[in-house]
């Protein structure tokens, strides 16, 4: 395993060190708790606590009476979806009949005030969807630092990959069956919190990653550490919502309420029309909302790409030589070959190889095939026969068997090559089956 020889253990109490150097200054803006209860407000001069609501809004005025979630990513996600909502609302399909018309002088002032605003949103929106990908990004290109560079990594990278594209694959799917924007995001949180357990799976050596684990020599265990309690309820990130929590949930409580007045405005604007000073307070908070919100993401995307859990490979000592690498070395004499046979008792299984020729000598290439061989003894050619100086690859074994890899000299008369090599099956990488309580997380 690479020395971690030098490396802080990371702890709450360690990232509170680092986050006493980035306050967030200036503080949230007054004016966001003020135009959020003015919001309020107005919405309660427009509700009818009488007359039924829709099972959508009833649960929007529950949402917006209720206190943020306490995990930070939680209203990330939060204010993407209501951002989305209040597009919707914005839309000109979707206003109140009477406006669509634009009969009057006021009604023409308002829908350039509602365009306006939408451009607004769809400029927040962009922001907040950036924010979420490079933060996604770095996080797992930051664990892949430590990731040895050979299939195993690749691996990884490989699941990921596919994981993200059958991710995607479920919310395309939702929304040609119709499903809203409340249902889209209620998808995403939970593929959101599949990526938790499978990150936290990868430092516990549990679950999805159970069989690739064991092949992570030289990760830094400070670093496993850290990926398997990183979202702990008291664990380190509970510093990082304690400190930069507050601004972003009072974010999250303003734009439900935004989100709040504009649905009950436009299902009571054939009897209460829109007050000119309603207009003001709706701009002022729209604008208040979206500068503060555009603020502290770019203060706290800054915060986190500077964490001290982001070290380098360097540091990690993961750059360090290794001796215990799983790799071996063989000389093949002139004439001659060498194999290595795999059982493979599961399909989907991966069977993957890194190898060169040690430089230094004449001829530096060696042919190179992969063969299977059935329990009937039938053969079948799996990876054609070619010279290479090195390779690294892998693919996913269909059919259950002995598998063959065949190192080739024989066409060599005089020299022999001084191969380094490593190869594995790899049991399938499944994706994780959320229990009931997972789920409830």
């Amino acid at each position: 395993m690479a020395s971690t020889n030098g490396l802080v253990p990371i702890t709450r109490a360690f990232l509170s060190s680092y986050y006493d150097k980035y306050p967030f200054l200036p503080p949230i803006s007054s004016d966001v708790t003020r135009l959020t209860d003015e919001l309020y407000d107005m919405f309660k001069h427009l509700h009818d606590p009488s007359s039924p609501l829709p099972q959508g809004e009833r649960l929007l005025v529950q949402e917006a009476e209720s206190e943020p979630p306490h995990k930070m990513d939680e209203n990330m996600w939060k204010n993407r979806e209501q951002i989305e909502e209040i597009m919707l609302l914005l839309e000109s399909s979707n206003w109140p009949k009477t406006l669509q018309q634009q009969s009057t002088p006021g009604d023409v002032e308002l829908a350039q005030v509602l365009k306006q605003l939408r451009d607004k949103f769809e400029g927040a929106l962009k922001v907040v969807e950036s924010f979420q990908s490079k933060n996604s990004n770095n996080i797992f290109n930051t664990v892949m630092t430590y990731m040895p560079q050979d299939f195993r990594g690749t691996l990884i990278r490989q699941q990921r990959e596919r994981s993200e594209r059958n991710k995607q694959a479920e919310v395309d799917a939702l929304v040609s069956s119709g499903g809203t924007i409340r249902d889209r995001y209620a998808l995403l949180w939970k593929q959101q919190m599949e990526r938790r357990r499978t990150l936290s799976q990868l430092g516990s050596a549990t679950g999805v990653y159970k069989t690739l684990v064991k092949y992570l020599v030289g990760v830094p265990q400070v670093l496993l550490d850290f990926i398997r309690q990183i979202n702990d309820d008291h664990g380190p990130m509970e510093e990082q919502r304690q400190r930069y929590g507050p601004p972003l949930y009072a974010l999250t409580k303003m734009v439900l309420n935004i989100r709040l007045f504009l649905s009950f405005s436009w299902r009571r604007f054939e009897d209460i029309k829109l007050q000119k000073k309603q207009i003001s307070i709706l701009e002022e908070a729209v604008e208040v909302y979206v500068s503060e919100l555009e603020r502290f993401l770019n203060f706290i995307g800054e915060v986190f790409a500077n964490s001290p859990f982001f070290v380098t490979a360097d540091e990690a000592g993961a750059l360090e030589g290794n001796k215990n690498d799983g790799y071996s070395e063989t000389t093949v004499g002139a004439g001659k070959s060498h194999e290595v046979s795999l059982t493979v008792e599961t399909v989907n299984s991966y069977i993957a190889w890194d190898f060169s020729i040690l430089q230094g000598k004449i001829s530096t290439d060696i042919g190179f095939c992969v063969e299977h061989t059935s329990s009937s003894g039938h053969k079948t050619l799996i990876l054609p026969y070619r010279r290479y100086e090195s390779d690294q690859g892998n693919f996913c074994a269909v059919m259950a068997g002995n598998y063959r890899l065949v190192w080739d000299n024989s066409y060599s008369t005089f020299f022999k090559k001084a191969l380094r090599y490593k190869v594995d099956c790899i049991p399938p990488v499944v994706e994780p089956v959320p229990s009931t309580a997972a789920e409830e997380e």
